[in-house]
């Protein structure tokens, strides 16, 4: 084979009773796909839980520095120096330089994801203006210089390294309207996961009990509500550009290795929720396939445009269907592994578990040729 390209991750999750990820109106995110309705999660909720999740895999675990996402960073978490007007207008000056020419109304800023280096380094500059400048005006041009002089700071930090937009960027992309250089190619791209079948969900009725007005002998109800639960088999989807995820990472290829090692044990157990405290969502993968190699990827997806039952051995056996007519047609050219809690197959990939399939993706990673 080929030197791997892309990986291409597939797995199958199921949740009853829950109301994983919702819309503007407070109802489960919905997709219509094929001839039928269903439920979403959206791949921003999958990223979110997998960035900021804290346990043994967590990303925060592997190394290198995280980052913040804030419309309040110049605010909250760069130090300051100096008298007071000094220190106002250097605050002033950078959340303009950082979030543009709206950054007086914190609500209209773009919550923008700055690396613990990039934010290090404008404390270290915010200290020094403040030290050197005797009045507002002063501190104030000198942040309007030090980013005009810096091509934007950012930009300039960016081209040292994209980990200095801390590793959730060199990961998953950033985009800083207020400065285009320091954007960030998102390496792994995450498609938004939704059930192989029709969406089901119902309006749960539910009230309040107010303990004292009961014991008093009265009815004791203090509110009425309802709100949507859903259940289901989610088929999700994500795709690792390895080239570029290596050299997001400084051409550390063995680093490379790492961070798909963890994020593999991360989609299979993590779980993202709305409505934790009286749903408990928490599931395992039931399957998951990961798939190395060279050509451009394409979702499994479409093995679920005719909806399935809600049956793992049913959606697998429909996936498994769909991967033999695809390689029948464009033939077989990727390396697979697989996990399943029934012990299903998929056609042309080996059943192994959970440990070995992320050191199976990890190991692919970490031997990536770099650059000299």
């Amino acid at each position: 084979m080929l030197e791997a390209r892309f990986l291409q991750v597939h797995w199958l999750t199921s949740y009853p009773a829950t109301l994983l990820n919702r819309d503007d109106n407070g109802l489960a995110k919905r997709l219509p796909f094929g001839d039928a309705m269903r439920t979403r999660v959206s791949s921003q909720c999958l990223k979110r839980h997998w960035r900021t999740v804290d346990d043994e895999w967590a990303l925060r675990r592997i190394g290198p520095d995280m980052a913040v996402r804030s419309r309040e960073t110049p605010e909250r978490r760069i130090l300051h120096a100096g008298t007071a007007d000094v220190i106002a207008a250097t605050i002033s000056a950078m959340a303009e330089q950082l979030y543009g020419s709206k950054a007086g109304e914190r609500s209209k800023r773009q919550a923008l994801l700055l690396g613990e280096p990039e934010i290090r380094y404008l404390c270290a500059k915010a200290i020094e203006i403040g030290k050197a400048a005797h009045e507002s005006k002063a501190a104030e041009e000198a942040v309007k210089k030090l980013f005009k002089t810096q091509k934007g700071n950012l930009a300039a930090l960016r081209e040292r390294s994209v980990l200095e937009a801390g590793l959730e960027a060199a990961l998953f992309g950033r985009m800083v309207t207020s400065d285009p250089e320091a954007n960030t190619d998102a390496a792994i791209h995450v498609a938004h996961a939704f059930t192989v079948h029709s969406e089901a969900s119902e309006s749960d009725y539910f009230t309040v009990v107010d303990n004292l007005t009961h014991e008093a002998g009265d009815a004791g109800t203090a509110g009425l509500f309802d709100t949507e639960l859903t259940a289901g088999l989610f088929y999700g989807y994500v795709v690792v550009d390895i080239p570029l995820l290596v050299s997001n990472l400084r051409d550390e290829a063995v680093l490379g290795g790492k961070v798909v090692e963890h994020l593999i044990h991360l989609i299979a157990k993590v779980t993202p929720g709305a409505k934790k405290g009286s749903t408990a969502p928490y599931s395992y993968a039931e399957m998951m396939l990961v798939e190395a190699g060279h050509r451009q990827p394409r979702t499994l997806a479409n093995a679920f445009r005719k909806p399935v039952t809600a049956q793992s051995r049913t959606a697998i056996a429909a996936l498994s269907d769909h991967i033999k007519n695809v390689d029948q047609t464009y033939g077989l050219h990727e390396t697979r592994r697989h996990l399943s809690i029934d012990e299903a197959h998929l056609s042309g990939s080996t059943l192994v578990p959970l440990n070995d399939l992320a050191a199976f993706a990890g190991e692919i990673v970490a031997a990536t040729p770099v650059k000299a």
